[in-house]
């Protein structure tokens, strides 16, 4: 008879997750209301949302991160796949996915700190956009760990202003992600 550890998880329990949906939409007016109100109806919050055209002009990519356990995760899915105006869906492990997001955040600056921060800049492989006497804006994409970091370092310098576009993410490779391979 095999034991387990009494703090170990039972198996019928469930853990909520980030998880990352790549959904192709046709490209048309009233598909990003209808996918957010379904989330929204189902008591689910988004916790990023990306939407753009694809390589066809006829669909639009959606890239949904959201966290919710197993289950809630297959009948968001089912629901999704209920609504007309969806092609496929598709969720985005990041080991194999390529995922980013793109910072803009102006840090207030000075002669002293100027050159810490354009260090900064170049330690994360970011660019400055713009250059004020007293504020450079620093543009920077990577994966949420880089963004979050580079914020962190940033931080004490003083962030005047933010904004950080959702989560784009697609599968490595000729996936079940691109138009050519899902259904139509």
């Amino acid at each position: 008879m095999t034991q387990s550890h009494p703090d170990a998880p039972s198996s019928s329990v469930s853990f909520s997750k980030t998880r990352t949906l790549s959904v192709l939409v046709e490209n048309s007016p009233g598909v990003l209301a209808r996918v957010s109100s379904l989330f929204s109806r189902r008591g689910y919050n988004i916790d990023s949302l990306a939407v753009g055209p694809t390589e066809n002009p006829n669909f639009s990519r959606m890239t949904i991160v959201i966290n919710v356990e197993d289950h809630a995760l297959e009948q968001v899915i089912a629901q999704l796949d209920k609504l007309i105006n969806v092609i496929s869906i598709t969720e985005l492990d990041p080991v194999v996915s390529v995922q980013r997001e793109l910072l803009l955040v102006k840090v207030s600056t000075d002669e002293k700190t100027r050159s810490q921060v354009l260090e900064t800049v170049q330690l994360f492989r970011a660019k400055v956009v713009d250059v004020a006497q007293d504020a450079v804006t620093i543009e920077a994409t990577g994966n949420t760990e880089k963004i979050s970091a580079l914020l962190r370092v940033l931080e004490p310098y003083g962030i005047l202003e933010l904004i950080q576009s959702g989560l784009v993410a697609m599968s490595r490779g000729l996936k079940p992600g691109s138009i050519s391979e899902d259904k139509k």
